[in-house]
């Protein structure tokens, strides 16, 4: 659980913010995220389901960052590294949704269902995108990419770009329009969630996730002003991720079930989960009420 800094330690950090520019506030957000990395390596490549989500989120923190500042950051470099970063995540990504499917079918609700549907087919699949991950982190390629990445933050091309201009625009002024910008898009965005399909679902999460880490970025690491203005639009975007990321969960088990061996078949038994058409409206209900909230939120 984060805890929110206070006394001594939260004046040092809006100090700090306030000799900030754009540039020095991307790299401190960035570079946050290349030691979080760092930090669950090990563990990760030992299989730890937490360990494989927080690196997960800190590439998802650093991918946001990137195309928060894009105007300022975005070259060739990042380009080239862009497709370094989709590479990891395609394993990453691979064992999470395993980990995270493995979880919901050991829920008391779902595990005698899941037994009989699925049987062993969720932990060998577990097992091998576990394995696939920790030869891809254990590699060289991966080495390269996170010094790179490193480098790049601290120095690459955009810097020396950024310090030549001399229009930069100050920090908070940046931040409070671009948030403004991103939470429009996203209320946008969201219109039609009732009947909006799977694809477009899962973009408006990823929407909903990237606005969420950058208003936690900013109070957290930066520690901007205005966190209580903040903290209205960070909430139901938290919310709208989750619901959004829990259906889809739900959707994976009950399609995971659908494809099995046993559902081919003509075994016995509910191709869906228990419960599947009321839990999975009353998450798209979660998610529609988080999307009104967030609608008409105000950062100011």
């Amino acid at each position: 659980m984060r805890v929110h800094p206070t006394g001594t330690s939260s004046r040092r950090k809006a100090a700090e913010a306030a000799g900030l520019d754009c540039a020095a506030a991307f790299q401190k957000i960035a570079l946050d995220c290349v030691a979080s990395i760092k930090a669950h390596h090990t563990n990760a490549c030992a299989g730890d389901a937490e360990a494989v989500h927080q690196i997960r989120v800190a590439i998802t923190r650093l991918r946001a960052a990137v195309a928060f500042f894009a105007p300022i950051v975005v070259d060739a470099e990042w380009l080239r590294l862009k497709k370094e970063i989709a590479w990891l995540n395609g394993s990453l990504g691979a064992a999470r949704d395993s980990d995270v499917v493995v979880e919901y079918a050991r829920r008391k609700r779902y595990s005698a269902w899941a037994q009989r549907m699925i049987g062993e087919q969720l932990g060998k699949s577990q097992t091998r995108d576990h394995r696939r991950l920790a030869r891809c982190l254990r590699s060289v390629r991966t080495q390269r990419l996170l010094a790179a990445m490193a480098g790049w933050i601290r120095q690459g091309p955009w810097l020396d770009r950024s310090k030549r201009s001399k229009d930069a625009e100050p920090l908070q002024a940046y931040c409070a329009r671009e948030l403004h910008r991103w939470h429009e898009r996203l209320a946008r965005k969201g219109r039609h969630l009732k009947t909006a399909g799977a694809s477009r679902r899962h973009q408006l999460r990823i929407k909903a996730k990237r606005l969420r880490y950058m208003l936690e970025a900013f109070t957290e690491t930066i520690d901007l002003r205005g966190r209580t203005e903040r903290l209205r639009l960070q909430r139901p975007a938290k919310r709208l991720q989750r619901a959004l990321g829990d259906l889809r969960d739900l959707e994976r088990l009950a399609g995971l079930a659908r494809g099995s061996p046993q559902a081919e078949n003509g075994k016995r038994g509910k191709k869906h989960p228990p419960g599947y058409p009321r839990r999975r409206q009353k998450l798209l209900g979660d998610a529609i009420a988080a999307h009104r909230d967030l609608k008409h939120a105000r950062l100011c």
